[in-house]
């Protein structure tokens, strides 16, 4: 049986740490190594939301979406869209602040991937093995 839970966030900075936060009690009760690549991905997609997409700005908005199944998570972050689409950078030098977000994500997810939905809106998302507690 799947099931999906969704919540719409204010295009703010500070919403990220929220949508980390939500994300972690909709996994309570899960392995604690699914419930921290789970934070870490929906803190690098939502930040990425936020800073590189027209939901960081005024009255902008991302969308997080969890969906469960019995042996994965899909991890979701649908934004307001940008300039460009969202990729991973091959190349960051090690003094750059930014730019291993997706690459994060990369490894943590056992697959990923970005939709464009129309309307100018992105769909960034991962999917995630869950395995048993305990």
């Amino acid at each position: 049986m799947s099931a999906k839970w969704s919540r719409i966030f204010p295009g703010q900075a500070w919403q990220v740490a929220q949508a980390r936060h939500y994300v972690a009690g909709l996994l309570e009760g899960e392995h604690p190594g699914l419930i921290n690549d789970a934070v870490l991905v929906v803190g690098e997609l939502a930040a990425n939301a936020v800073r590189h997409t027209r939901s960081g700005w005024y009255r902008g908005w991302f969308l997080v979406v969890v969906g469960f199944n019995d042996d994965l998570i899909r991890i979701q972050v649908i934004d307001q869209g940008g300039e460009t689409e969202p990729r991973l950078r091959e190349h960051v030098s090690a003094v750059e602040e930014g730019g291993r977000g997706l690459s994060m994500v990369a490894a943590s997810a056992k697959d990923w991937g970005v939709k464009n939905l129309g309307k100018g809106e992105c769909s960034v998302w991962a999917d995630l093995h869950r395995v048993p507690a305990g």
